[in-house]
């Protein structure tokens, strides 16, 4: 197989719409792809898979005529951009002995799970139910949504690649819109947490209340979320969010986000459990205070306050396994919810230390 080029090739969204699997999918979606599918081409008379595995990805005929010899006997002639060429050279379904280039070809090699996630996304998204609800309509309409909240990205590493399908599809039928003007307080720290947001459009600040000055602490914008922290840990607003600008949120109302967010998105431990997780590699999360974690932490226990989590998105390894725990398991709860939305793997000390001291 030749490159043409040391740089890697891309398909255009055009290429990928010709191919029968993809056709329905959105213009954006495809633009998500096209930039991680490769172009590959080869030469006449080349063996395009010999020496490479094909486990994990589908390989598409462009241009050009492939000879395909099948393990099990059998031949058959592929001609790309048209019939047969539309599908993967190499389906599930079949194994190739080997594969012969009859001219100079061009392929296109996409990993399956990243199309098999959009593909799946966007049936739910399109899927009838008895009432729509504006989440789906947003995530099925709204192209500025897509990179936001529903990109591939956050599809394979974020809060909804920890949900069934059909945990989606309802999550989609219960959200509700809510349109803000500039100005206004969505949420007002110390009152009690009624809804988890969403930001569809818009800007907002947060902020909270020190020594009796108003203190800036984020601002939010199209695709942020909101409004977790005292649904999951069952406490006031330690938080006001104020509309920057005219907009519209999307929220989810407290039963429907423990239902159908909160509980699936996190996994609690017994303490013996927990230390037996920590014994094959996680590590301890404490998320309280430093003056707490100095006083009585675990052994090895990394701190990362409640109020922190979010800062420490890009400094905490991915690939690891972490047992968040607090004082009764209320804060660890949130900020295991907060890191699941990112997508990492935090479960929750069940009952916090109270818990683990009288076991």
């Amino acid at each position: 197989m030749q490159a043409t080029g040391d740089r890697e090739q891309h398909p255009t969204p055009e290429q990928l719409a010709t191919l029968a699997p993809l056709a329905s999918l959105s213009p954006e979606r495809l633009r998500e792809l096209s930039g991680i599918a490769r172009l590959e081409r080869v030469a006449r008379g080349a063996d395009p898979v010999s020496g490479r595995t094909l486990v994990g990805q589908s390989l598409f005929l462009l241009r050009g005529e492939m000879l395909l010899v099948f393990a099990s006997g059998g031949t058959k002639v592929v001609v790309g951009g048209t019939g047969e060429g539309r599908y993967a050279l190499n389906p599930h379904s079949v194994r190739l002995a080997r594969v012969k280039a009859i001219t100079d070809a061009e392929l296109l090699a996409l990993e399956d799970d990243a199309f098999d996630i959009l593909l799946t996304w966007d049936q739910v998204t399109a899927g009838e139910l008895a009432t729509e609800s504006a989440l789906r309509s947003a995530a099925r309409h709204d192209a500025h949504l897509v990179p936001a909240v529903f990109s591939l990205t956050k599809l394979r590493s974020g809060m909804f690649s920890l949900l069934p399908a059909a945990r989606i599809d309802e999550l989609l039928a219960r959200f509700e819109a809510l349109s803000v003007r500039q100005g206004d307080v969505v949420i007002r720290e110390g009152d009690a947490g009624d809804f988890y947001y969403v930001v569809e459009s818009g800007r907002l600040r947060v902020e909270r209340r020190v020594g009796g000055v108003s203190v800036v602490l984020a601002e939010l914008k199209g695709g942020d979320a909101f409004g977790e922290e005292a649904l999951v840990a069952d406490a006031r607003r330690n938080a006001s969010v104020v509309a920057l600008s005219d907009g519209r949120l999307l929220r989810l109302g407290r039963a429907d986000f423990n239902e159908l967010l909160s509980e699936p998105l996190l996994t609690r431990l017994s303490f013996a459990q927990a230390r037996e997780r920590v014994a094959r590699g996680a590590a301890w999360l404490d998320v309280r205070y430093p003056s707490e974690f100095q006083y009585d932490r675990l052994p090895g226990a990394i701190n990362v306050p409640l109020g922190e989590v979010r800062n420490m998105f890009a400094l905490l390894d991915r690939g690891r396994e972490y047992v968040a725990y607090c004082q009764s398991g209320r804060r660890s709860a949130a900020a295991a919810f907060l890191f699941a939305q990112r997508g990492f793997r935090v479960a929750v000390l069940e009952g916090g230390l109270w818990a683990a001291q009288s076991g």
